[in-house]
């Protein structure tokens, strides 16, 4: 059964995180390009809520028995399958757990103008995935 209380717990993360990106972002490319605590904020909070996002996905594919997982990517084509996604969003969060790659496993390696490009559209794709998360357990 899936667990409202585990999937709002994690919903709560990834506003929390988002709260701090846009936050950030909001101080313009020069501001944050600039500043080393903010883009090491941003990274983090990125990463916490893409993985909050996988977290929910598992979660879900567990509970309802689905077919399991490759990888991080193909949870996104489980619930794309399983009619929870649709394809267009399934294909940016799957971009988004392979950017979750880079900032695991890449560190300072990414670049400031990518992030910064991420934290102005591709977060929309993450408020995208809650909405439609919060449409299949009601």
């Amino acid at each position: 059964m899936i667990s409202s209380e585990v999937i709002n717990a994690m919903i709560d993360l990834i506003d929390e995180n988002l709260r701090l990106i846009e936050e950030i972002r909001s101080q313009g490319f020069e501001s944050f390009s600039g500043n080393f605590r903010d883009i090491q904020a941003a990274k983090h909070s990125l990463q916490e809520a893409i993985e909050a996002c996988l977290d929910i996905g598992s979660h879900i594919i567990a509970e309802k028995g689905f077919r399991r997982a490759e990888d991080y990517k193909d949870i996104y084509k489980v619930l794309e399958e399983e009619g929870i996604i649709d394809p267009v969003l399934s294909a940016k969060l799957q971009e988004m757990a392979q950017f979750r790659n880079l900032l695991v496993h890449r560190y300072g390696k990414i670049d400031t103008k990518r992030i910064f490009i991420i934290m102005s559209g591709d977060i929309n794709n993450i408020r995208q995935f809650v909405k439609k998360v919060l449409k299949y357990i009601s």
